[in-house]
């Protein structure tokens, strides 16, 4: 008999297979555009309940247009929902959602958080729906998101003013969310969290409100907005050849089990958020008083020195001519006592340096799945496509204990091949959602292990770290261990390295049907 968590390990598995995504490819545009981010040292976190609950449209406009850090945090990975698509349900569904969640964020720009909470199906109110969730955990889960994530400014998706209106996820979601607001600088609320993270108070927390609210679009023309901001979400980026809109109905297509296959719409289009709590603003800006430029940390004017010209003069054909200042700029940041934005802009400045050198790093396993204890051969790959210095010192592969050795230069476009054994411990986990490894209730997932929760997927842990020297300058760049193939009705391919049990089955068949409580084969 095949026990039924090693059958919903199978189909998690499978499901994450379809999601693998290629490289990202850069263009000169692109690179110019995370320089801009670069230089915005703002946060926006977006809270709401599902999976498309989002309002893509704003969250890409924080991330493209304001260039500010924006993050949308999903109360539920959507267990609960509907899907048009397959038949995969409840965790399956669940994971599949997440996935969705990531793909939109990939389009829109953004970054993804979750809670603990499980979405256990429709709800009428809030007072039943914070029963079957455990809510002083959720409540724990929205703080420790904020006191992560540092978020300036809160947007709700819903109001909290409004319980039995709407789902009662809906409407938790906001109330959740604006409790948080009040507790995440209070150093007695859950203070065991402060032991991984430190107080954090935003600035303001608004309600990101519509037609649909007021009943009417007559009554949201006729509505005081006296206390509201208006953002023109339809403004076009010449450098994406796309406007807002457009971006964000790409994005919230991603949620294909749901339906949300959408037109894309252009032009001028209204977006009103309502200002509930916090400091009250002077001027129409949602950073009205918060300075997001590098002055707003110690040691930030040095880094804005540097980064700034690169701005504002930035060449278009040879972005690696830049290099030289961009390192010397990385090097700030990591002396910078700020350990937030250090992390932050550090992972930043990194991906920029090796898209203006033109970087091709890739360690590619020659197959898709291993089991713990197991050999396979992994295949690298590095190249240096721009008349920068660049030599590969060593790569350090995650599941190993030493580096090994290169002290390989990289000449211009020439590809170098390696071929190295990669060696998978016996002790290695498997590759799951760690949401879903412990049994958990109706309205709650189990995560036992604190720095985990929020986070969209489990991290992966085999990668091979590449220790490179660039005009001069060390610089470590990590890669995930991938699967790359081929098919010919395909083409290219990428799929990422799993961690397998040692034995594991597939059904020949989706569905089974039994019309007899006699034993029958399955194969």
């Amino acid at each position: 008999m095949l026990n039924f968590k090693r059958f919903l390990w199978l189909a998690l598995f499978s499901l994450t297979v379809s999601y693998a995504q290629k490289p990202k490819i850069w263009t000169s545009a692109d690179i110019h555009d995370a320089v801009q981010k670069l230089n915005v040292l703002g946060s926006v976190l977006y809270v709401a309940a599902h999976p498309d609950d989002e309002n893509t449209r704003l969250i890409s406009y924080m991330s493209n247009h304001v260039k500010a850090r924006t993050a949308y945090l999903s109360l539920t990975r959507g267990d609960g929902g509907q899907n048009l698509i397959g038949p995969e349900l409840r965790e399956l569904l669940g994971v599949m959602r997440t996935q969705e969640l990531l793909a939109a964020r990939r389009v829109d720009g953004g970054e993804q958080r979750f809670t603990r909470a499980n979405d256990f199906g429709y709800s009428k109110h809030p007072d039943e729906t914070l029963t079957i969730w455990n809510k002083e955990e959720v409540l724990g889960d929205v703080i420790w998101a904020i006191r992560n994530f540092k978020p300036d400014v809160i947007i709700n998706r819903f109001d909290h003013r409004t319980p039995g209106r709407t789902h009662g996820h809906h409407t938790s979601s906001a109330m959740l969310s604006m409790e948080a607001f009040d507790l995440s600088n209070d150093k007695n609320s859950y203070a065991n969290q402060l032991n991984l993270t430190e107080t954090w108070q935003p600035k303001r927390i608004f309600f990101n409100t519509g037609w649909w609210f007021y009943g009417s679009r007559e009554n949201l023309e006729k509505a005081d907005k006296s206390n509201m901001l208006d953002f023109d979400i339809g403004v076009y980026y010449p450098s994406k050849g796309m406007s807002n809109n457009e971006i964000a109905s790409l994005a919230s297509s991603q949620h294909l089990c749901q339906g949300f296959g959408r037109l894309s719409t252009r032009g001028t289009q209204s977006e009103y958020i309502e200002f509930l709590k916090g400091e009250p603003m002077t001027n129409g800006d949602v950073f009205d008083g918060i300075d997001i430029s590098w002055n707003r940390i110690e040691g930030g004017n040095a880094i804005a020195d540097i980064l700034k010209p690169i701005e504002v003069n930035f060449n278009y054909t040879d972005p690696a001519s830049h290099l030289p200042e961009l390192l010397k700029a990385l090097r700030l940041i990591e002396q910078l006592d700020d350990a937030h934005w250090k992390v932050i802009k550090s992972k930043e400045i990194k991906a920029i340096i090796q898209a203006c050198a033109g970087l091709y790093l890739e360690a590619s396993a020659s197959e898709p799945t291993a089991v713990p204890g197991s050999t396979l051969d992994l295949n690298i790959e590095a190249l240096n496509r721009s008349e920068a210095n660049i030599i590969l010192k060593s790569i350090k592969l995650t599941t190993g204990t030493r580096a090994i050795e290169k002290d390989l230069t990289l000449e211009h476009n020439k590809r170098e091949n390696i071929k190295e054994e990669l060696n998978i411990p016996k002790n290695w986990n498997i590759t799951s959602p760690y949401w879903l490894n412990s049994k958990g209730s109706l309205g709650m997932y189990k995560v036992d292990k604190q720095k985990l929760i929020g986070e969209p997927e489990t991290p992966r842990t085999v990668r091979a770290i590449f220790q490179m020297e660039i005009a001069g300058e060390p610089l470590d760049i990590s890669k995930d261990i991938i699967y790359r193939y081929s098919k010919p009705d395909e083409g290219e391919l990428y799929r990422p390295f799993e961690i397998l049990p040692e034995v594991t089955a597939k059904l020949s068949e989706k569905v089974y049907i039994f019309d007899s409580d006699q034993q029958q084969d399955v194969e």
